[in-house]
């Protein structure tokens, strides 16, 4: 029975009977209430003929023999269903209805083959840096973008991170963050602690930042020039019983975001999240529905400290064995050293529901005894939730059809600015203007991760040949010391910029014509997707991140068309770095086309936040499916 209100005109649109399908829900709230619609599409039946037939569930569906239609029930202020109305569908649309738990379903309506149904979530990130607010390394990059791409595509996101106040012209960052006047007590260190929250939201996301003393002070969000602060583990355990606060208590938008969140823990700073949900919120039935997800950008770092110091952490004595860790006999400091202590990123590693690294390969390396860092056997009993995605880039600001850093722009259409920005790089460093001389780059930190001795020990071989290399970065002082001595001898050659410089990185790495990234380990790497991006071809020691977006170029590939976007050498030494660089110099000199397809296949791929956020959704899906991996009691 329709309702005087139908939207159709019955008599001038009949129906006819047939089999239809039940496309999903669709919201409408209206000043006067919420009207719940159901979507329908024509009959896929062989008959011609259209109508009125009983869904499985027993609701009726009405099908139009030409449109889509929408089916809508209007309710009282009981909730009693008093009318329908129907109303013709045009054209693609996307229709959504409040999942129980803090879920959203979307479902897509896309012509007529059978719709995608796609599951929003709730998310979390736990990080100690996010930029633009804070950042020192890659780590501020994956979570200043990401949950910003997650966001875009439906889902609720919020980021909490420390209020960082170091009395710099960089606090002005925080200046939208607003307090929201929520004041709680965390049980830690012996005593209650309060903590404030301050909330930005910005491009989707909820930007939320824990305020207390211990986060305001000069220096990084870690150490000063005098080192790491000896405070950290004090620091970091507030942030994550701050975060497991946060949704509980902080109104965003009016709402909480309740108990069914995802988490996303970031390295071990983070770490404690899981440990704590486990330990103690399951036990009272508090996010029960919960999971958590690991995310580890750099093993090296567990947040490693004496065994007398887990009754700070607050935690139950019986979980001591969590985060238990005792040195191997050869690390401890003396015979009497029992090597007892707890490890942070290991009580994340037994507690979390699924474990990520920022790129495939560094999720089998972190399983080697190389490159485990001591928890590669823990590692290796969870592989089967471990899993690995490459980070993405922020194209907003790594493009070079409109970088604001250079001063001539180009596209994989036009690479005639990419000559220019060259000549315009040799300029400024008051090189020899060479185009046809290969110009060689290297952005990062002077310290032995990132392979500097390997160029140390190289470049005066390297200096035979006829190139330029330019060299951007600050670390230890006996390298900075050798890129400003280096710089006085071969002055028609070489360039050091001591320090870092956000416009020179972009000039840098738009000028060059190879990038080299000789790094020991790299859990993903960001330098050598900026530079495909601009169409720099990278040379690359074959490790983690390295080994998985850098294909060695073949010649022979492809029927002679070449196949690859770089070189990645292996074993990490001085002669396979040269050779690799000898080889790339021939190939840009004397083989022009074959490094024009390795700057266009490089500048082809597809290494946007929005493509690595559709892999997270998948760990996501995952997530849910398997039950906690630390049940509730």
């Amino acid at each position: 029975m329709f309702c005087r209100k139908a939207s159709l005109n019955i008599a001038e649109h009949p129906l006819k009977l047939g089999v239809a399908r039940k496309r999903g829900f669709a919201t409408l709230r209206r000043k006067t209430g919420i009207v719940y619609s159901l979507t329908l599409r024509k009959s896929v039946a062989e008959s011609n003929e259209g109508g009125i037939r009983s869904s499985q569930d027993g609701s009726s569906i009405v099908e139009h023999e030409k449109d889509d239609l929408i089916l809508g029930t209007e309710r009282d202020s009981s909730g009693s269903i008093i009318g329908f109305h129907v109303m013709p569908q045009s054209g693609g649309s996307e229709t959504s209805v409040p999942h129980a738990n803090g879920q959203e379903v979307i479902q897509a309506i896309e012509g007529e083959e059978s719709s995608q149904t796609k599951v929003t979530y709730n998310i979390v990130f736990v990080t100690s840096e996010a930029a633009p607010y804070s950042k020192t390394g890659g780590l501020g990059d994956v979570c200043g973008s990401l949950p910003i791409a997650l966001a875009a595509r439906g889902h609720r996101v919020m980021v909490v991170s420390p209020r960082y106040l170091n009395g710099s012209p960089s606090d002005k960052r925080f200046a939208d963050a607003l307090d929201v006047d929520c004041r709680i007590k965390l049980q830690c260190f012996g005593g209650a602690h309060e903590v404030s929250f301050f909330h930005e939201y910005r491009a989707g996301v909820d930007w939320v930042f824990v305020d207390h003393p211990s986060y305001h002070r000069p220096g990084n969000p870690y150490g000063d020039v005098s080192g790491a602060f000896g405070d950290n583990q004090f620091r970091f355990t507030l942030l994550c019983h701050a975060a497991c606060e946060a949704p509980l208590v902080l109104p965003l938008g009016g709402y909480t975001y309740g108990e069914k969140c995802l988490f996303l823990v970031n390295d071990w700073h983070a770490g404690l999240v899981p440990v704590l949900l486990a330990a103690k919120y399951h036990p009272y039935g508090v996010y029960k529905d919960a999971r958590t997800i690991l995310v580890i950008h750099n093993l090296a770092h567990q947040g490693v400290e004496p065994a007398a110091t887990y009754k700070y952490l607050g935690l139950p004595p019986e979980w001591y064995g969590a985060l238990g860790w005792v040195f191997p006999e050869w690390a401890r400091t003396h015979a009497l050293d029992t090597g007892e202590a707890v490890n942070v990123l290991k009580g994340a590693i037994v507690t979390s529901d699924r474990i990520l690294t920022v790129s495939q390969g560094y999720s089998w390396e972190i399983t080697t005894v190389e490159g485990g860092y001591g928890l590669h056997e823990l590692l290796g009993s969870r592989k089967t939730v471990l899993n690995g995605i490459t980070n993405g880039i922020d194209v907003n600001e790594w493009d070079p059809s409109s970088d604001e850093h250079i001063d001539f722009h180009y596209s994989i259409h036009d690479l005639s600015g990419k000559v220019q920005c060259k000549t315009a790089l040799q300029k400024e460093l008051c090189l020899p203007i060479r185009p046809d001389c290969p110009l060689i780059g290297f952005i990062g930190r002077l310290d032995y991760q990132k392979g500097i001795d390997i160029i140390r020990a190289a470049t005066p071989e390297l200096m035979e040949e006829d190139v330029q290399f330019v060299m951007l970065g600050s670390g230890d002082p006996q390298y900075e010391n050798w890129m400003r001595a280096t710089e006085a001898i071969y002055k028609d050659k070489f360039r050091g910029w001591v320090g870092f410089n956000v416009p020179i990185s972009h000039r840098i790495t738009a000028g060059s014509d190879i990038l080299l990234m000789p790094s020991r380990f790299e859990p993903c790497g960001l330098n050598q997707l900026y530079a495909m991006k601009y169409g720099t071809v990278p040379v690359v020691h074959c490790t983690g991140g390295l080994r998985d977006t850098v294909q060695t170029f073949n010649p022979y590939a492809q029927q002679g068309r070449g196949e690859g976007t770089g070189w990645a050498f292996s074993p990490l030494s001085k002669e396979s770095m040269l050779a690799a660089l000898r080889v790339a110099s021939e190939t840009y000199r004397k083989h022009k086309s074959s490094w024009e397809g390795l700057m266009k296949r490089g500048m082809e791929r597809d290494y946007t936040w929005d493509n690595a956020a559709g892999q997270y959704e998948q760990v996501f899906e995952w997530a849910f499916i398997d039950p906690p991996y630390v049940k509730p009691r």
